[in-house]
C-alpha cells in the first residue's frame, strides 16, 4: 500500500515538473478572440444586415453581454486598460503611441498573470496596440517593440495605417500602403496572403501545440479595421442596394443643433478623411465594413472548429470582445476616435465557461472591458493583483440577471495627456461632459432614442437625471485621483 502510495506522489510530482497535470486538477484553459474596431454589428446582438454565424454559436453556447463598455474608445488606450484592468486615467495611455510598460515597468497583465501561474501564455495577431506588443507577457509568439522609445509617450490619436478610396469593388488588389484611408479592399481566394487569415493558422497551430497543459491563448483579428477587406464572396452576401443608412446619417461630420460641438470631431479618423460621403459612397462602404466583419467572423469559425476538434472545448473558457465600438455614418462620422456615443463606446463581449449555469442567456447589466481581466482571473483561480479596477462577472456568467449595480465609464482625451470628455452609461441613460472649446453636456434616453438624436441635458424635465448623472462623473473623477 505504501508503495503504491509513493509512487502516485512521485508520478503527481513529475506530472507538476513537466507541467502535465492529470485532466481532472487542470485549471481551464482560455481562448480570448479579439476584433479591431468591431461595434456590435452581429447577428448574435440584433443586426439584421451583418451575417456571423461562428459568433452566433458561440454567443449560443456562453453569456452574451448586450451592454458591455469600453473604457476609451480608441485602439491603444482601450487595449491597455482592458489588458491591465485598470482605467485610463491609471495607466496613463491616452493616446496610440503612449506605452504602459514604459509608464508602469512592473504592472502585471492579463496574459502575464497567467503566464506566471505556469500557464503557457501564447500569442496569435493583435492583442496590443500594433507595434507595442509586450515580450514579458507572452511565453510564445510575442514580438518586440516596433515603436521608438522617443515616440512611446508622444500624443497621436490618429490611425497609423491610412489609404485611399476606391469608389467600386476591384476584380484584385493587394494590400498597398497608400496617402488616405477611403479604400477597401478585395482579397484573393481565402485571403490567404492576409495577416488575419495567418493569425487564425498560428491559432490553430497552438491549439495542437498546446493540448496538454493550460494555456492562454490571445487570438488577434485585426478586421474590421480600415481599410476594411475581405475575399469577394463576403461582399456578394450585402448587395449595397439592400443597405440603409443611418437615421441621423450626414456627408460630413455634423453636430446636430443642441448638442456641444466637442461631441463630434470635424474630421474623421479613420474613413472618408476631410471630404464627404455621398450615400452611395456610403452604402459601399458599410457593404465592405460588413463583408470584414463576415470574413473575420469565419477566422473565427476556423480557430472555434480546431478546438473543438482537438476536444478542448469542455475545459477551455472562451472570450470574444471587440476593443471598442465605431460609427458608420451615424452624424457624419466614420471612426471610433472621440465619439462618447453609444456606437462609439459599446462593444461586442461573450464568455462561454463551460458549465457555466447561464450559458446560452443574455445578460443585460451593465459591464466594463475592464471587469475580464478578474473574471478570468477567478475562473481560473488566480489571485487577482491589487491594482485591478474591474469586477469579476462570475456571478453574471451564472446568472445573467443577477443584481449588478454598478455603470460604465469612458473618456475621451485629444491631446494624449488631459481628458476632454468623460461619459457614464446607466441602465437607462447615457450622459457625457466635454470640456474645454466647444465644451457641454449630452443627456439621452436610451430606451426612447436609441439613435440619440435628442439632447435631453438641457430640457427643464430632466435636470434631477442630468445633475445625478453628473454627479457619478464627478464622483468617477475623484476616486481616478486617489
Amino acid at each position: 500500500m505504501r508503495s503504491n502510495v509513493l509512487l502516485s506522489l512521485l508520478a503527481t510530482l513529475a506530472a507538476l515538473c513537466s507541467g502535465t497535470l492529470p485532466a481532472a486538477t487542470n485549471p481551464p484553459n482560455v481562448l480570448f478572440l479579439i476584433s479591431d474596431d468591431l461595434r456590435t454589428e452581429l447577428s448574435c446582438y440584433g443586426s439584421s444586415l451583418a451575417k456571423t454565424p461562428n459568433i452566433d454559436r458561440l454567443a449560443a453556447r456562453g453569456v452574451r453581454f448586450d451592454r458591455a463598455y469600453c473604457q476609451f474608445p480608441l485602439c491603444n488606450p482601450s487595449r491597455a486598460s482592458m489588458l491591465t484592468g485598470r482605467h485610463p486615467s491609471r495607466t496613463g495611455v491616452l493616446g496610440n503611441r503612449a506605452d504602459f510598460r514604459t509608464l508602469h515597468p512592473g504592472i502585471v497583465t492579463l496574459p502575464q498573470l497567467f503566464k506566471e501561474n505556469r500557464f503557457a501564455a501564447l500569442r496569435a495577431g493583435k492583442i496590443f496596440h500594433g507595434g507595442m506588443d509586450d515580450l514579458k507577457s507572452w511565453t510564445e509568439g510575442g514580438d518586440p517593440q516596433r515603436i521608438s522609445d522617443d515616440a512611446r509617450l508622444l500624443p497621436n490619436p490618429a490611425q497609423d495605417i491610412m489609404f485611399i478610396q476606391d469608389r467600386s469593388i476591384p476584380e484584385s488588389v493587394g494590400q498597398r500602403r497608400a496617402r488616405n484611408s477611403d479604400r477597401w479592399i478585395v482579397l484573393e481566394g481565402d485571403g490567404e496572403s492576409h495577416g488575419d487569415y495567418r493569425t487564425a493558422d498560428r491559432a490553430i497551430q497552438f491549439l495542437r501545440d498546446h493540448t496538454n497543459k493550460p494555456f492562454f491563448l490571445g487570438c488577434g483579428f485585426v478586421k474590421p479595421h480600415s481599410p476594411p477587406s475581405a475575399p469577394r464572396r463576403f461582399y456578394e452576401l450585402y448587395p449595397t442596394n439592400q443597405i440603409e443608412l443611418p437615421p441621423d446619417f450626414a456627408t460630413r461630420p455634423t453636430v446636430p443643433e443642441g448638442f456641444p460641438r466637442a461631441a463630434i470631431r470635424q474630421r474623421n479618423a479613420d474613413l472618408f478623411m476631410g471630404r464627404e460621403a455621398s450615400p452611395a459612397e456610403a452604402r459601399q462602404m458599410i457593404q465592405a465594413y460588413v463583408a470584414s466583419t463576415s470574413w473575420m467572423d469565419w477566422n473565427v469559425g476556423r480557430v472555434l472548429d480546431e478546438l473543438d476538434r482537438l476536444g478542448l472545448r469542455d475545459r477551455t473558457i472562451v472570450v470574444f470582445w471587440g476593443d471598442h465600438g465605431y460609427q458608420l455614418g451615424e452624424k457624419g462620422k466614420w471612426s471610433k476616435a472621440g465619439s462618447l456615443f453609444e456606437q462609439g463606446t459599446r462593444s461586442p463581449l461573450i464568455i462561454a465557461a463551460p458549465r457555466a449555469k447561464g450559458n446560452g442567456k443574455a445578460s443585460q447589466r451593465i459591464v466594463e472591458a475592464i471587469d475580464i481581466y478578474p473574471t478570468l482571473a477567478e475562473l481560473c483561480g488566480l489571485d487577482v493583483p491589487s491594482t485591478v479596477d474591474g469586477r469579476s462577472l462570475a456571478s453574471l456568467l451564472e446568472n445573467p440577471s443577477a443584481e449588478w449595480n454598478h455603470p460604465a465609464f469612458t473618456v475621451w482625451s485629444e491631446d494624449g495627456r488631459t481628458f476632454h470628455g468623460v461619459s457614464v452609461r446607466t441602465p437607462k441613460y447615457r450622459y457625457a461632459e466635454f470640456q474645454g472649446g466647444g465644451g457641454g453636456a449630452m443627456l439621452f434616453d436610451e430606451t426612447a432614442d436609441p439613435h440619440e438624436l435628442r439632447n435631453l441635458a438641457d430640457d427643464p424635465n430632466f435636470a434631477g437625471i442630468k445633475e445625478e448623472h453628473s454627479r457619478l462623473i464627478r464622483d468617477y473623477i475623484q476616486r481616478m485621483q486617489q
